[in-house]
């Protein structure tokens, strides 16, 4: 019983394919991702300008709706600055250590 608990992958227990890890080493996938949440922040806060422009103009149809789209916006933009942030502390700390 053991035996077949060693034997699988911890992708296997995540979910993972194989195709997916076959990907994964691709050098342009982390590129790729990157650039699909960079346009999906771009495409969110585009949405959020036009709720707010909506209402502001009074032609909002559905104010609920609206300040989702204008909270979507603001908390995708606040993760971005923190993943960018996390990304140049980690940049700093490796042209500190040393060799």
């Amino acid at each position: 019983m053991a035996q077949a608990i060693h034997s699988i992958s911890p992708f296997a227990l995540a979910g993972v394919t194989n195709k997916t890890q076959e990907k994964s080493s691709e050098g342009s996938d982390f590129l790729s991702v990157l650039k699909a949440s960079l346009n999906d922040v771009n495409n969110m806060q585009i949405k959020g300008d036009e709720a707010l422009r909506d209402i502001a103009t009074g032609q909002v149809k559905d104010l609920h709706q609206a300040a989702i789209a204008i909270d979507k916006a603001e908390i995708s933009m606040k993760m971005m600055l923190e993943i960018r942030n996390k990304a140049l502390s980690a940049y700093k700390e490796i042209l500190r250590t040393q060799i």
